[in-house]
């Protein structure tokens, strides 16, 4: 039994850490994740179990409707009628009336309409939805790369870090042995220093990149996030050529899905105007039963309840509005009008869009290309300035400025490393591309 307490804590303390373990993701796994658990990605998918409601919501509406109602009266002061010099109570002291109706639509052109648009709206539902798990994707993509690029950043200024600091300690001895000019220290820790500042500055954009991913992801802002890809290798995994000559058909994505549904929904509400100058036809069959007493006593099996029941049709023949609907009718056909120009500029703004997002990521593509040569240059101007300072024959102002330049290069590789990643992804969404490719 002594040992139930050790068991306890140990276990207690294995489920603590595995709450607060970090959770690894490759970009996949953490697109996959999001499009459950990111927050607005749930909340379409709940729009869509309420359009699924809504729809069956509007079918309800004609199917046949039954209403009871129960009502009781008590008459603390009852009328009286005079006759022949007596006085007589009119009525009962209590009564109960219990009815019941049963009512049916024979005909409503507007129930009609409603039952297209509610098919419409479900539609309209999913295409939100689709819409939210290609920004989610995206979102995702972008998110995913921003930690990578402060991670490489990182690694990159703090290799920059330990090379100016040994450079600084050995031109500080050579200085202080007579042989180099105190500008010469004065440059390398002025560059030292600015470096230290850039790695600080990274470290927090990590931080809230992180934090960025994290509620992207659907997670707890502070969670513990670890990514199982490198920048370097998504970079090379998101080169594909082939996207660049992918057939731009319009129709096929969703803008274009969400403005077709908006005309379709603007034409039934020019529907639903004209049929409001339809007859709208009901049938109703009524029954019930009251009962009159002079004491609260309706359970009584000796009393009496007299029962009624009747049916009926109610016809509503709209005659005359003095214009309303036929302004109401106009204004929609007016709204399909401009519905249907919305869908035609969708249209040619997606042709653009295509055009320029293909553009964009096959300039991401060259550029990346671009900036690994001139990181190249960089490196070897660098080394050499390096080798002919520490010789005597170069001075510091050189050097700093090969520095400078050689961390540009750095930093402008990284950007077009990203670039790359972001541009396939922004060309994906565009193009609406499936989400698991």
């Amino acid at each position: 039994m002594k040992h139930i307490p050790i068991i306890l804590l140990l276990v207690c303390f294995s489920f603590g850490f595995s709450q607060n373990a970090p959770t690894s993701f490759s970009l996949q796994e953490a697109i996959d994740y999001a499009l459950e658990n990111n927050r607005q990605a749930k909340n379409a998918a709940r729009d869509i179990d309420a359009a699924i409601k809504q729809k069956w919501e509007t079918i309800a509406t004609g199917l046949p409707q039954l209403n009871g109602n129960v009502e009781y009266q008590n008459a603390i002061k009852r009328n009286v009628a005079v006759f022949g010099g007596d006085i007589f109570p009119i009525g009962s002291k209590h009564s109960l009336n219990a009815t019941a109706t049963l009512s049916q639509k024979i005909f409503d052109g507007s129930y009609l309409v409603g039952l297209q648009s509610a098919k419409v709206f479900l539609e309209i539902s999913k295409n939100a939805k689709e819409k939210t798990d290609l920004e989610v994707r995206e979102a995702v993509i972008n998110a995913y790369g921003n930690v990578l690029l402060a991670e490489e950043s990182i690694k990159i200024l703090d290799k920059n870090i330990t090379v100016l600091e040994k450079n600084l300690d050995e031109t500080t001895k050579i200085y202080e042995n007579g042989l180099e000019e105190e500008e010469s220290v004065e440059q390398l820790q002025i560059t030292l220093s600015g470096v230290k500042s850039s790695l600080s500055n990274t470290t927090r954009l990590k931080d809230l990149a992180y934090q960025m991913l994290n509620i992207t992801l659907g997670l707890d802002v502070n969670s513990k996030t670890i990514l199982s890809n490198t920048l370097e290798n998504l970079t090379t995994e998101n080169i594909q050529l082939s996207l660049l000559n992918i057939e731009e058909n319009t129709q096929n994505t969703i803008d274009y899905k969400i403005a077709e549904n908006d005309k379709t929904s603007k034409e039934l509400l020019l529907k639903l105007e004209k049929s409001k100058a339809l007859p709208t036809i009901d049938a109703f069959i009524n029954g019930g039963y009251v009962a009159n007493r002079e004491a609260f006593n309706f359970t009584s099996g000796s009393e009496k309840w007299f029962g009624s029941s009747l049916f009926g049709v109610t016809m509503n023949i709209p005659i005359f509005s003095s214009g309303m609907r036929s302004a109401a009718t106009q204004r929609a056909a007016i709204n399909l009008e401009k519905a249907q120009d919305d869908l035609t500029e969708t249209e040619q703004q997606l042709k653009l869009q295509m055009a320029s997002a293909k553009s964009d990521y096959q300039f991401a593509i060259e550029d990346y290309e671009n900036k690994k040569e001139n990181l190249a240059l960089a490196e070897r101007i660098e080394k050499k300035n390096q080798t002919k300072f520490f010789e005597g024959i170069g001075s510091s102002f050189e050097l700093r400025q090969a520095q400078t330049q050689l961390y540009t290069a750095q930093q402008e590789l990284l950007q077009a490393m990203l670039d790359v990643i972001n541009s396939k992804a922004d060309l994906e969404t565009v193009l609406n591309s499936p989400i698991n490719n």
